[in-house]
């Protein structure tokens, strides 16, 4: 095993938990927990996204929420763009990096950004030219990168084509999307062996859902091959709306848990990610999956007056 001793995390949340909700969330509700995320020491957040507002009205106020961001630390605000268009947005808005991402199968990114793969990837040359003239890093991710609900397994010949021309465009790294929650142990190994063998100068980013149950177990094998990069969203929001059965993504609160009862640091403040996440439950206003705000790290200890004692 080759786990390594810290791992970056980037919070999703702001941006792949909330796009699909469909009662607008308040622009500073917004800012408050994002602002509430660094204070708990994320170094990496993907804010938000210039995508069409008639598209995703929910992040049509991605301006307004990046100018009442505190920007006084070293936080990276990453944000999604969609095309040239959307980075040139980007770019004028002043964000630390941007993130473009495709689907590895033919079928969902058509359905998804209605282009095919060759299509999304000359695309992407526009959008390395605009951020590189600004100076801004672009980071490429890959959805249904460990499975397609239409084709179902993904070749990792693919990945390689597409990681290829991300690393071609001066890309930062590549981020491996399991949209579906289809990936399992073997099928992530599989994928990051490969890319590890064929574009090591690419750094992976590993981002899971939790659609069956696997999600943690996808991270341990992630970390069993070396990988230090992993995304996850606050309360385990999100889901693919164009991924059928999509649930949400792995919970940040579990995973820095996790991370922390094994050793590996992340420089995350867990009581105050979890007072997050209990915020962002309050703003939906319905319970969220994550576990560990409900109960707690393993050695919160309760009084035994506080628990009855049981009779006979």
């Amino acid at each position: 095993m080759n786990r390594p001793d810290s791992v970056e995390i980037t919070e999703v949340g702001p941006r792949d938990g909330l796009q699909s909700e469909p009662e607008f969330i308040a622009t500073g509700d917004k800012i408050r927990l994002i602002n509430g995320l660094i204070a708990a020491g994320l170094k990496r957040i993907e804010f938000s996204s210039f995508v069409s507002p008639r598209a995703v009205p929910q992040l049509a106020d991605v301006n307004e929420v990046l100018a009442g961001i505190d920007r006084s630390g070293n936080t990276v605000l990453s944000a999604l763009v969609p095309n040239a268009r959307g980075a040139i947005r980007a770019v004028d808005a002043g964000v630390d990096e941007i993130v473009v991402f495709m689907s590895a199968s033919e079928s969902h990114n058509l359905k998804n950004v209605n282009r095919t793969v060759d299509e999304s990837l000359a695309g992407f040359a526009d959008v390395a030219r605009i951020a590189g003239d600004a100076g801004i890093p672009v980071h490429g991710a890959i959805a249904t990168a460990l499975g397609c609900p239409f084709e179902g397994d993904v070749p990792v010949s693919q990945l390689e084509y597409i990681a290829r021309h991300y690393r071609d465009m001066g890309f930062t790294g590549v981020g491996l999307g399991d949209t579906t929650g289809m990936a399992t142990p073997p099928v992530v190994q599989r994928a990051v062996r490969h890319l590890q063998d064929t574009v090591p100068d690419l750094p992976i980013t590993l981002h899971f859902h939790n659609t069956r149950g696997l999600g943690l177990v996808n991270v341990m094998t992630g970390l069993d091959e070396g990988i230090c990069r992993f995304e996850s969203s606050f309360g385990g929001m999100g889901g693919c709306p164009f991924a059928p059965k999509a649930t949400g993504n792995i919970c940040t609160e579990d995973l820095v848990y996790m991370m922390h009862e094994m050793g590996i640091g992340t420089g995350i403040d867990l009581a105050a990610l979890i007072e997050v996440a209990r915020e962002v439950e309050r703003v939906m206003g319905r319970e969220l999956p994550g576990q560990v705000m409900k109960a707690g790290p393993r050695l919160s200890l309760h009084s035994m007056d506080a628990v009855a004692t049981a009779a006979g």
